[in-house]
């Protein structure tokens, strides 16, 4: 039996917390941004919608699509719904406190962090559902959030465990703690990263973690895009084996498991479709609630997600997206090459390289620290000078380099500015 999802979290303290950002004035720390706008906040600058390239913009510069951010958290959610199945997306995508607000008030269950540095993030931003999906080992990080358990009666935070010497870590390092940790056991795939390799070690762990008297079990939890974020289908056929190995561990770990309700989380931003279907329906007698973990959603991309979501693969357009860096032609040295002034400190490049959105032909072939290559068609008109759009591959690689970001309407007014804290 699925559990329905969860009814939308109060999100008044996260806006409250992230309101202050408005009023911190600009300088000239954040690349990119017009030198006018220095000694002015972002809600002046908003109330005022200014054109940002009419504005001064010094490029590259890293802007974010409203429209496109709205429609992508509207379709999320609705498709979550649809499904029975909850989010908790994952907040190392944009390490952004406004943005991880939006996600909330659109129905997200909680946010999702890899390490006790994001968590503490959110939290300071008052977020108060968090799963950090890791083992959680580190004895100081482990204090830190034994005393914002106590601070804090409404935190809710789940964390991984996939060995019974992590247990045991954590068992000491919260001696004393008046609140247990919750955790689910974390099943891994061969060849991939963390998580019980047999169902041998998953039994010894989730025992233990009963035993300790410093943790909770509450369910199992897995990553399906451990070893690879392809469609190829050997890729498909490792996910779909891993996603029937995960549900039967669920039933069979269920037993022991100490509340209610079995949680079962998984779900990276190419198969969580795949999931979708392995992980819903369960037998009458389980309760179980089903919660993703996709990030790279809300602002998708024109590379790796554009290519594997489920909601775009093979021609679909169901999520936009969002995300984009503009810089100018800096060089025409060769006749079939423009040199353009965006490089590896500006966009991602792990997932693929840039895409160029202006023109008709064009392929970035490689990235300097600060510079594109270019590829174009002998005797294209693109000058020294002009401005291009560019699409982005892997929106995790793009956010962690702009500490602030606009966001523009459709005719390239601010509409909001966006902070990160990488």
């Amino acid at each position: 039996m699925s559990v329905p999802a969860r009814a939308p979290i109060d999100t008044a303290v996260y806006e409250n917390a992230v309101r202050a950002l408005a009023e911190q004035p600009l300088d000239w720390s954040f690349k990119g941004l017009p030198a006018q706008w220095w000694g002015h906040t972002p809600a002046h600058l908003v109330a005022r919608a200014p054109n940002l390239f009419d504005a001064g913009a010094t490029g590259p510069v890293c802007v974010l699509r409203d429209e496109a951010l709205t429609h992508n958290l509207e379709t999320m959610a609705a498709w979550c719904r649809d499904r029975g199945v909850e989010l908790a997306p994952h907040g190392k995508t944009h390490m952004s406190g406004q943005l991880a607000a939006r996600q909330l008030a659109a129905g997200a269950c909680a946010i999702t962090v890899a390490t006790v540095a994001q968590a503490a993030v959110y939290r300071a931003f008052g977020v108060r559902h968090l799963i950090l999906a890791n083992e959680l080992v580190d004895a100081a990080g482990l204090r830190w959030l034994s005393a914002e358990l106590e601070r804090d009666p409404d935190l809710r935070f789940t964390c991984w465990v996939d060995s019974v010497r992590g247990v045991e870590l954590m068992t000491a390092a919260l001696a004393g703690a008046h609140r247990r940790v919750d955790v689910c056991v974390e099943l891994g795939m061969p060849g991939g990263r963390t998580g019980c390799r047999s169902d041998a070690d998953v039994d010894d762990v989730a025992r233990a973690a009963v035993a300790s008297p410093r943790l909770r079990l509450v369910g199992v939890a897995g990553y399906e895009a451990g070893v690879s974020q392809e469609l190829t289908d050997d890729a498909v056929a490792g996910v779909a084996a891993h996603l029937a190995h995960l549900r039967a561990t669920v039933i069979r770990v269920a037993p022991l498991v100490e509340t209610d309700t079995v949680v079962v989380s998984a779900g990276g931003s190419t198969y969580f479709d795949v999931v979708c279907d392995a992980l819903t329906d369960w037998p009458e007698h389980l309760m179980v609630r089903t919660v993703l973990r996709s990030g790279c959603y809300l602002t998708h991309d024109h590379g790796l997600y554009a290519r594997t979501s489920p909601l775009t693969r093979a021609g679909g357009c169901a999520l936009w997206p969002a995300l984009e860096v503009h810089a100018q032609v800096v060089s025409r040295p060769e006749p079939d090459l423009a040199i353009v002034g965006m490089g590896r400190r500006d966009v991602s490049f792990d997932q693929g390289m840039p895409v160029p959105l202006d023109l008709v032909t064009g392929l970035v072939t490689k990235l300097n620290d600060q510079h594109a290559f270019l590829r174009l068609e002998p005797g294209d008109g693109t000058d020294v000078g002009t401005w291009l759009r560019f699409g982005i591959s892997h929106p995790c690689t793009t956010f962690d380099k702009w500490r602030m970001i606009p966001v523009l309407n459709d005719d390239d007014r601010v509409v909001d500015m966006i902070r990160t804290f990488f």
